[in-house]
């Protein structure tokens, strides 16, 4: 194993040894809800519409009954609330009507759903499902460039290398180490290499 990712795998377990899901969540529909909420959104403002929403409408079957109105008056903190609002509704209605009221377990069926691209559909499929995934964010993007694990040259590719540096045991958890370490040490901006142990130590070994 490289040096640097024996440090990088080293910071992040000794931070973060038993990182959780940043969204609070009930179950599989929860959770779902949660991850499109937070589509250009913080998490803390999230957790407090998600559970204010599965109040009103715990189940598919409610949610798609009630009206786009309703929902985006429920979730209008986060950004692109009149979107969410529509997908929400329409993702609900598919899953009872395609799925039986339940979250289907398929990349290929949450894709098929409003508002779930690859990254949500990875982050249900591994969090919920336990299938390996690695949802790759902004956060995860940005440093795996800046940790010279990919290129940088799309979010695809950024996955693909890094589901081939770790072992897909590890995706999750690394996933979710990474996420917290960006937000905490290593912003897009007001970066500092002082506060950023993995980045002074990588600046160290190109001197």
């Amino acid at each position: 194993m490289p040096v640097t990712l024996a440090f990088i795998k080293q910071t992040l377990d000794e931070l973060y040894p038993n990182p959780q899901a940043p969204l609070k969540y009930a179950d599989a529909f929860s959770f779902l809800v949660a991850v499109v909420l937070s589509a250009q959104c913080k998490d803390s403002v999230v957790n407090t519409v998600t559970p204010a929403l599965m109040a009103v409408a715990p189940t598919p079957q409610i949610m798609a009954k009630l009206s786009t109105q309703k929902i985006y008056k429920l979730i209008k903190l986060c950004g692109l609330a009149k979107n969410k609002s529509r997908f929400i509704k329409e993702l609900s209605r598919i899953i009872v009507e395609k799925h039986g009221g339940k979250v289907p377990g398929s990349f290929e069926e949450l894709e098929a759903l409003p508002g779930v691209g690859h990254k949500t559909a990875s982050v249900v499929m591994s969090h919920i499902f336990g299938v390996p995934a690695f949802p790759v964010d902004t956060h995860i993007h940005r440093l795996a460039h800046r940790w010279g694990l990919s290129n940088g040259f799309s979010v695809l590719q950024t996955e693909k290398d890094l589901k081939a540096v770790f072992a897909p045991s590890e995706w999750l958890k690394r996933h979710l180490q990474i996420i917290y370490y960006g937000r905490e040490f290593c912003p897009a901006r007001g970066h500092s290499l002082e506060k950023c142990v993995i980045c002074f130590h990588l600046a160290k070994r190109q001197e």
